[in-house]
């Protein structure tokens, strides 16, 4: 026997009342009660899923006895009820806007202005005689010298037009007059100045980086050189960036010098006649400018790096999402440049291209923040509630000594710490249930459940997820199982086989024809925020549903390969819908030492990420080296500390070691000297 209780509003209250009235007595206005099978009980939740908006809030309470009832399943808004189901009757308010999802985002506003300016910057090297006579002729021959390349060079001469290189108010003040001497400009460019990132002032060199890197990252032309300490100072990183880093293609010299000089010619202008780039221009300039004292603390802190990711990754997806749209047919301008074409005919205009993808770049950093607190959660698992049976104790007791650990340092859940977790249980003792069951202990409220599974084999995903659907009780919804390759190997594999020489899609401006997730995805259609709408385009509604449930989804089961491109992508967009899921599941990695060198290096960059994202961290194996958990700890501690410095979070770490012999909690302090946990290390 059952009871449903309804809080819904609006158009929410009808269609959760048809669907109750369907399987149950209506006994009130909004309570239900009836008879029903857990088949039947499964079947009501999935059909109010699939209605679910915000304004829903429905809770099934099962009574089990005269004198107890047992909370089911909650769908929709769970801060309508409290953890027990019971419905409040009393209520505070907060005048403080948008305080549940901006709180800890004080530098969101710079990450806002940063990826504005460089999205209207990142295509202005497009105005070049050599690109658009070959969007008008459609051919898809690479340039002498990219686009972006060429944009970086507009940006270092205007900072050379303002006669000042030592701080960044001559350039911007340049952009807020709309002072733009476009003879002067294109003198400087014609230099063709060889590291053109080098000597600017620091906001420029963020602006530079993000233009340089929009399409793709910076390749080392010698592999042998000296890899930079992760603490280098941005100067330090574009110093020794030049043309040959993979912007120019010069796979032929005599058709690369006859079209080298149109990469210098712009015989219709640089956008100074644009009124409506100019004052987006201006705006956010301006923006830039009061910001110069906040910028630099973060780049004394070293976290500037999280404000380039941030930004890079705003202004990539606006990019994705503006060129995937048709032109805008209202768009009015004096300009005669475009930005691409579509079946080789002529498509958006540079200025609108460029302003509407600062629109949209803008968009998409104002849910960074949402993603933390808004995405969905595994909540009614009654699978881990329950203790585990004989032989497997240690599951519990690891759970009851982390939940204490969280109660007796209660000080730090206010502005959070991070957790770095090692679970060296031996084959066959149940880590799989284990890793569901720790990952729920450490989520902010102890009983919820979102993180990402990183496995290395596909039979293994296939499995696990099995696993975790018959085994934990996760239903279709609450699961997602992406299928990919056998190891992260493959994934370098074909990175290193790619020819940068053949044409791509971002060679004529159609970066929306890549896909940004290839693979099959085992999922279950479910209603996802709305904010998710923002920043996925809508052209297909198939692959939308695809890319919204691979962010969504509360548990993610994947082969590691798809995980790490947010890390290891070094050209195109595939690593965006890996670092936006990264952005609001804790990781956990799965038999860590089944990789060789080069992957358990790329596989410190991506705890390094997690860590940098303020994202919890697991390893999961029964052979695990000291120096392989330790050096994944150091990785994840600076990434942590760059976190705090950005979030103003406590640089705190707890570090647990797990196995079915005992559970070990310790404290880390940033200026600790010991590293990894002494104890640790010596268990492993």
């Amino acid at each position: 026997m059952v009871t449903f209780v309804s809080q819904c509003e609006k158009k929410a209250l009808n269609r959760t009342r048809r669907v109750l009235d369907a399987f149950a007595n209506r006994i009130g206005d909004n309570t239900w009660q009836t008879i029903i099978t857990e088949d039947g009980l499964m079947a009501v939740k999935t059909l109010l899923r699939k209605t679910a908006t915000k304004n829903t809030a429905v809770s099934c309470h099962w009574i089990r006895s005269r004198s107890r009832s047992e909370l089911v399943w909650i769908v929709g808004n769970r801060k309508r009820f409290n953890e027990e189901g019971i419905v409040p009757v009393n209520s505070t308010r907060k005048n403080i806007l948008n305080s549940d999802y901006e709180n800890n985002w004080t530098y969101l506003p710079i990450v806002k202005a940063l990826s504005s300016v460089a999205a209207l910057l990142h295509d202005w090297g497009k105005a070049t005689a050599l690109f658009q006579n070959k969007l008008k002729q459609s051919t898809k021959q690479g340039d002498p010298i990219r686009h972006e390349w060429i944009s970086c060079l507009l940006l270092n001469a205007l900072v050379q037009q303002s006669g000042n290189t030592t701080n960044d108010e001559g350039w911007l003040n340049l952009l807020v007059n709309s002072q733009l001497n476009e003879q002067s400009l294109k003198t400087v460019v014609a230099t063709q100045v060889k590291n053109p990132l080098t000597d600017l002032p620091p906001i420029a060199q963020l602006v530079g980086w993000l233009i340089m890197s929009h399409h793709r990252l910076p390749f080392r032309n010698d592999p042998k050189q000296e890899i930079e300490q992760p603490r280098q100072s941005i100067t330090r990183m574009l110093k020794s960036i030049s043309v040959e880093w993979g912007y120019q293609n010069k796979y032929d010299e005599a058709d690369y010098q006859n079209r080298l000089k149109a990469c210098f010619e712009f015989p219709e202008g640089l956008l100074s006649q644009s009124a409506p780039w100019l004052k987006q221009v201006k705006k956010w300039s301006a923006k830039l400018l009061q910001s110069q004292i906040q910028i630099q603390e973060l780049l004394d802190s070293g976290s500037y790096r999280l404000l380039l990711h941030h930004s890079r990754l705003c202004l990539m997806l606006g990019d994705h999402y503006y060129s995937s749209c048709a032109a805008d047919k209202n768009w009015q301008t004096s300009v005669n440049l475009y930005a691409n074409t579509d079946k080789n005919e002529l498509k958006q205009k540079l200025d609108e291209h460029l302003v509407h993808v600062s629109d949209y770049a803008l968009k998409i950093s104002q849910t960074l923040s949402r993603f933390t607190s808004e995405m969905d959660k595994a909540y009614d698992i009654k699978n881990l509630k329950q203790k585990s049976p004989k032989g497997y104790e240690w599951q519990d007791k690891a759970v009851e000594n982390i939940s204490r650990f969280k109660t007796q340092n209660e000080v730090f859940n206010d502005k959070g710490y991070g957790w770095f977790v090692v679970n060296m249980a031996s084959t066959g003792s149940g880590k799989t249930i284990a890793n569901a069951k720790i990952m729920r202990a450490l989520s902010d409220d102890g009983e919820s459940l979102r993180f990402i599974l990183a496995l290395g084999l596909r039979t293994l995903t296939l499995q696990t997820g099995d696993e975790y659907r018959h085994r934990i009780g996760l239903k279709n919804d609450e699961l997602a199982v992406l299928i990919g390759s056998s190891a992260v190997k493959e994934l370098h594999e074909k990175a290193s086989n790619t020819n940068d020489e053949d044409p791509s899609n971002e060679e004529i401006g159609s970066e929306s024809l890549e896909m940004l997730l290839d693979e099959e995805l085992d999922y279950e259609n479910a209603p996802t925020v709305d904010f998710l709408d923002a920043i996925i385009p809508k052209h297909n509604s198939k692959l939308a549903n695809k890319h919204k449930a691979f962010l969504y989804k509360p548990v993610l089961a994947c082969t590691i390969d798809h995980i790490i491109a947010a890390t290891e992508t070094k050209r195109g967009g595939k690593y965006i819908l890996p670092c936006l899921r990264l952005l609001s599941s804790d990781l956990v990695n799965d038999e860590v030492d089944d990789f060789d060198g080069k992957d358990l290096i790329a596989i410190g960059r991506l705890i390094h990420l997690a860590g940098m994202l303020g994202r919890k961290v697991m390893i999961s194996s029964a052979t695990i080296p000291p120096a392989l958990a330790e050096g994944f700890f150091n990785a994840y501690q600076e990434g942590w500390t760059l976190h705090s410095h950005f979030k103003q979070a406590y640089p705190h770490i707890a570090c647990a070691w797990v196995d079915e012999f005992g559970t070990y909690i310790q404290k880390i302090y940033k200026n600790d000297s010991g590293g990894y946990p002494r104890f640790c290390v010596n268990r492993v």
